[in-house]
């Protein structure tokens, strides 16, 4: 995790560079928190007839909680296993006057399911939380639906303190947002 007052997108080119040699953090699964959050998406049509390209593009937050640098657009070419993503965090989630705090997380799998398909992410080291989270596009017999699936936890002391009255509620706020955002591109 590193702060800054100024935005970082100009750098994140050496961001990603630094984050593709850090570590996936240590977690144990059964000892995190899990967190599924969905909204349907209330359109008539199949998943196999869904432009996803959004979402294997990371357009996942709103740009007032989030910019974002991807492995694969540095190297012009899809998401696969193992790619890097350089996060830039607003703190409070308003772009220009706001900390920008970066961290990194690393794709872990590609999900291509007939009825399912997404990606999940592991967090680097230095990340504010450890775990993993998983967003699918998923359709089964009451329609479709887009689900955010996570395992997390604090990644260090500060966040651990401030995780009942900041880390938590903030999370979920962004959640929120997130499925919200890709509702209004999907639909």
């Amino acid at each position: 995790m590193k702060i800054y007052l100024v935005d970082q997108q100009k750098h994140f080119a050496k961001h990603i560079d630094l984050l593709k040699s850090a570590s996936v953090m240590h977690y144990n699964r059964t000892q995190l928190k899990e967190t599924v959050s969905t909204i349907a998406l209330k359109i008539n049509k199949r998943l196999s007839e869904l432009d996803l390209r959004f979402l294997f593009d990371y357009r996942i937050f709103p740009p007032n909680i989030m910019s974002f640098y991807t492995q694969w657009h540095a190297e012009s070419r899809t998401m696969k296993v193992g790619d890097t993503i350089v996060q830039q965090v607003f703190l409070p989630p308003i772009k220009t006057f706001s900390q920008k705090v970066i961290f990194g997380v690393r794709v872990n799998e590609i999900i291509d399911e007939p009825t399912r398909k997404g990606f999940s992410y592991e967090t680097l080291a230095g990340h504010v939380e450890k775990g993993i989270s998983t967003f699918t596009v998923e359709e089964n017999e009451a329609g479709l639906l887009f689900k955010i699936h996570t395992f997390s936890g604090p990644g260090n002391l500060l966040s651990k303190v401030l995780a009942p009255v900041f880390s938590v509620p903030y999370q979920a706020f962004c959640t929120k947002a997130a499925l919200e955002n890709v509702w209004r591109q999907i639909v």
